[in-house]
Protein backbone atom coordinates (compact mmCIF):
# COMPACT_ATOMS: atom_id res chain seq x y z
CA UNK A 1 0.00 0.00 0.00
CA UNK A 2 2.69 2.52 0.98
CA UNK A 3 4.68 1.71 -2.15
CA UNK A 4 1.61 2.45 -4.30
CA UNK A 5 0.92 5.68 -2.44
CA UNK A 6 4.52 6.85 -2.74
CA UNK A 7 4.59 6.08 -6.47
CA UNK A 8 1.38 8.04 -7.03
CA UNK A 9 2.64 10.97 -4.95
CA UNK A 10 6.00 11.04 -6.76
CA UNK A 11 4.23 11.07 -10.14
CA UNK A 12 1.98 13.97 -9.12
CA UNK A 13 4.79 16.02 -7.57
CA UNK A 14 6.79 15.64 -10.77
CA UNK A 15 3.93 17.39 -12.59
CA UNK A 16 2.77 19.84 -9.90
CA UNK A 17 5.32 20.88 -7.29
CA UNK A 18 3.26 23.25 -5.11
CA UNK A 19 1.89 21.92 -1.82
CA UNK A 20 -1.91 22.04 -1.53
CA UNK A 21 -3.30 22.81 1.92
CA UNK A 22 -6.91 21.82 1.29
CA UNK A 23 -8.38 18.76 -0.40
CA UNK A 24 -11.88 18.87 -1.88
CA UNK A 25 -13.97 15.87 -2.96
CA UNK A 26 -16.80 16.84 -5.30
CA UNK A 27 -19.92 14.70 -5.24
CA UNK A 28 -22.49 13.99 -7.92
CA UNK A 29 -23.69 17.14 -9.67
CA UNK A 30 -21.02 19.33 -8.10
CA UNK A 31 -18.36 19.04 -10.80
CA UNK A 32 -19.04 22.60 -12.00
CA UNK A 33 -17.51 23.88 -8.76
CA UNK A 34 -14.11 23.40 -10.39
CA UNK A 35 -14.74 26.58 -12.40
CA UNK A 36 -14.33 28.49 -9.11
CA UNK A 37 -10.74 27.27 -8.83
CA UNK A 38 -7.91 29.18 -10.46
CA UNK A 39 -6.83 26.09 -12.37
CA UNK A 40 -3.07 25.55 -12.47
CA UNK A 41 -2.90 21.86 -13.45
CA UNK A 42 -5.24 18.98 -14.24
CA UNK A 43 -4.19 15.33 -14.06
CA UNK A 44 -6.57 12.61 -15.32
CA UNK A 45 -6.97 9.72 -12.89
CA UNK A 46 -5.96 7.29 -15.61
CA UNK A 47 -2.50 8.87 -15.79
CA UNK A 48 -1.73 8.49 -12.07
CA UNK A 49 -0.13 5.19 -10.98
CA UNK A 50 -2.53 2.89 -9.09
CA UNK A 51 -5.44 5.38 -9.22
CA UNK A 52 -8.87 3.87 -9.86
CA UNK A 53 -10.95 5.41 -12.67
CA UNK A 54 -14.44 6.75 -11.98
CA UNK A 55 -17.18 4.90 -13.85
CA UNK A 56 -20.09 7.09 -12.70
CA UNK A 57 -21.79 9.43 -15.16
CA UNK A 58 -21.12 13.06 -14.24
CA UNK A 59 -17.78 12.31 -12.54
CA UNK A 60 -15.14 13.62 -14.94
CA UNK A 61 -12.25 11.77 -13.28
CA UNK A 62 -9.33 14.12 -12.69
CA UNK A 63 -7.36 15.91 -10.00
CA UNK A 64 -7.47 19.67 -10.30
CA UNK A 65 -4.74 21.74 -8.66
CA UNK A 66 -4.95 25.47 -8.21
CA UNK A 67 -5.89 28.34 -5.93
CA UNK A 68 -9.21 29.14 -4.28
CA UNK A 69 -9.66 32.21 -2.07
CA UNK A 70 -5.92 32.45 -1.58
CA UNK A 71 -5.48 28.79 -0.62
CA UNK A 72 -3.68 26.14 -2.62
CA UNK A 73 -6.17 23.32 -3.17
CA UNK A 74 -6.52 19.99 -4.90
CA UNK A 75 -9.99 18.90 -5.95
CA UNK A 76 -11.23 15.47 -6.94
CA UNK A 77 -13.61 15.94 -9.86
CA UNK A 78 -15.19 12.52 -9.46
CA UNK A 79 -14.85 10.01 -6.64
CA UNK A 80 -14.91 6.23 -6.33
CA UNK A 81 -17.62 4.10 -4.78
CA UNK A 82 -17.69 0.62 -3.33
CA UNK A 83 -20.66 -0.21 -5.57
CA UNK A 84 -18.50 0.30 -8.67
CA UNK A 85 -16.66 -2.87 -7.70
CA UNK A 86 -13.71 -1.19 -6.01
CA UNK A 87 -12.42 -2.38 -2.65
CA UNK A 88 -12.70 -0.09 0.37
CA UNK A 89 -8.92 0.32 0.14
CA UNK A 90 -9.21 1.55 -3.46
CA UNK A 91 -12.05 3.92 -2.57
CA UNK A 92 -9.87 5.79 -0.07
CA UNK A 93 -6.61 5.60 -2.04
CA UNK A 94 -6.85 9.18 -3.39
CA UNK A 95 -7.45 10.58 0.11
CA UNK A 96 -4.32 8.85 1.34
CA UNK A 97 -2.40 10.27 -1.60
CA UNK A 98 -3.72 13.74 -0.70
CA UNK A 99 -2.36 13.29 2.83
CA UNK A 100 1.14 12.77 1.47
CA UNK A 101 0.77 15.68 -0.92
CA UNK A 102 0.45 17.82 2.21
CA UNK A 103 -3.24 18.61 2.68
CA UNK A 104 -4.27 19.48 6.23
CA UNK A 105 -8.02 20.02 5.72
CA UNK A 106 -10.41 17.79 3.77
CA UNK A 107 -13.79 19.03 2.52
CA UNK A 108 -16.20 16.27 1.50
CA UNK A 109 -19.42 16.78 -0.46
CA UNK A 110 -22.08 14.46 -1.83
CA UNK A 111 -25.63 14.21 -3.13
CA UNK A 112 -27.67 12.36 -0.51
CA UNK A 113 -31.23 11.23 0.09
CA UNK A 114 -33.17 12.94 2.84
CA UNK A 115 -34.68 10.71 5.53
CA UNK A 116 -35.50 13.35 8.15
CA UNK A 117 -39.15 14.27 7.46
CA UNK A 118 -38.47 17.93 8.28
CA UNK A 119 -36.00 18.22 5.38
CA UNK A 120 -37.06 19.43 1.94
CA UNK A 121 -35.74 18.43 -1.50
CA UNK A 122 -32.70 20.54 -2.30
CA UNK A 123 -31.79 21.35 1.32
CA UNK A 124 -28.10 21.68 2.11
CA UNK A 125 -26.93 19.76 5.16
CA UNK A 126 -23.70 19.98 7.13
CA UNK A 127 -22.66 16.51 8.28
CA UNK A 128 -22.05 16.54 12.03
CA UNK A 129 -21.59 12.78 12.44
CA UNK A 130 -22.11 9.52 10.58
CA UNK A 131 -23.16 5.91 10.93
CA UNK A 132 -21.04 3.47 8.95
CA UNK A 133 -22.14 0.03 10.12
CA UNK A 134 -23.54 -0.67 6.65
CA UNK A 135 -20.28 -0.13 4.70
CA UNK A 136 -16.92 -1.97 4.76
CA UNK A 137 -14.31 -0.18 6.87
CA UNK A 138 -11.22 0.72 4.79
CA UNK A 139 -8.99 0.29 7.86
CA UNK A 140 -9.61 -3.47 8.00
CA UNK A 141 -6.36 -5.34 7.39
CA UNK A 142 -2.73 -4.47 7.98
CA UNK A 143 -2.18 -1.18 9.78
CA UNK A 144 0.30 1.28 8.30
CA UNK A 145 1.73 3.60 10.94
CA UNK A 146 2.40 6.22 8.27
CA UNK A 147 -1.34 6.52 7.71
CA UNK A 148 -2.38 6.77 11.35
CA UNK A 149 -3.20 4.74 14.45
CA UNK A 150 -4.68 1.25 14.51
CA UNK A 151 -7.76 2.50 16.42
CA UNK A 152 -8.55 6.09 15.39
CA UNK A 153 -10.61 8.28 17.72
CA UNK A 154 -13.98 8.87 16.02
CA UNK A 155 -15.53 11.15 18.66
CA UNK A 156 -15.17 14.11 16.28
CA UNK A 157 -14.87 12.87 12.68
CA UNK A 158 -16.17 16.20 11.36
CA UNK A 159 -14.29 19.05 13.00
CA UNK A 160 -16.51 21.29 15.08
CA UNK A 161 -14.52 24.43 14.31
CA UNK A 162 -15.03 23.87 10.57
CA UNK A 163 -18.74 23.22 11.10
CA UNK A 164 -19.05 26.49 13.02
CA UNK A 165 -17.17 28.33 10.29
CA UNK A 166 -19.47 26.88 7.61
CA UNK A 167 -22.57 27.85 9.60
CA UNK A 168 -21.25 31.38 10.09
CA UNK A 169 -20.56 31.81 6.38
CA UNK A 170 -23.99 30.41 5.49
CA UNK A 171 -25.66 32.87 7.89
CA UNK A 172 -23.70 35.80 6.46
CA UNK A 173 -24.83 34.86 2.94
CA UNK A 174 -28.42 34.01 3.97
CA UNK A 175 -28.02 30.39 2.87
CA UNK A 176 -30.27 28.07 4.89
CA UNK A 177 -28.49 24.91 6.04
CA UNK A 178 -29.52 21.83 7.97
CA UNK A 179 -27.28 19.78 10.25
CA UNK A 180 -27.43 16.06 10.72
CA UNK A 181 -26.14 12.51 10.63
CA UNK A 182 -25.17 10.82 7.35
CA UNK A 183 -25.80 7.07 7.08
CA UNK A 184 -23.66 5.24 4.53
CA UNK A 185 -24.88 2.22 2.57
CA UNK A 186 -23.13 0.29 -0.16
CA UNK A 187 -25.66 0.86 -2.96
CA UNK A 188 -26.17 0.81 -5.85
CA UNK A 189 -29.83 0.09 -5.06
CA UNK A 190 -31.81 2.75 -3.28
CA UNK A 191 -33.33 1.80 0.04
CA UNK A 192 -36.52 -0.12 0.66
CA UNK A 193 -39.29 1.49 2.69
CA UNK A 194 -38.32 -0.72 5.62
CA UNK A 195 -34.69 0.35 5.30
CA UNK A 196 -35.68 4.03 5.31
CA UNK A 197 -37.59 3.43 8.55
CA UNK A 198 -34.56 1.66 10.02
CA UNK A 199 -32.20 4.49 9.04
CA UNK A 200 -34.47 7.06 10.62
CA UNK A 201 -34.83 4.92 13.77
CA UNK A 202 -31.01 4.59 13.95
CA UNK A 203 -30.70 8.36 14.11
CA UNK A 204 -29.90 9.12 10.48
CA UNK A 205 -31.00 12.31 8.74
CA UNK A 206 -29.72 11.49 5.24
CA UNK A 207 -28.47 8.38 3.46
CA UNK A 208 -25.87 7.97 0.73
CA UNK A 209 -23.36 5.68 -0.94
CA UNK A 210 -20.12 7.62 -0.42
CA UNK A 211 -18.23 9.99 1.89
CA UNK A 212 -18.04 7.92 5.09
CA UNK A 213 -15.27 5.56 3.99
Amino acid sequence: MMTKINEAVAFIKNIYSDKPAVGIVLGSGLGSFTTEINNEKEIPYGDIPHFPVSTVEGHSGKLIFGELSGKKVVAMAGRFHYYEGYSAEQVVFPIRVMKFLGIETLLLSNAAGGVNPSFKVGDMMIITDHISQLTPNPLVGKNYRELGPRFPDMSEPYKKHLIQKAKKIAAQKNIPVQEGVYVAVTGPTFETLAEYKMILAMGGDVVGMSTVQ
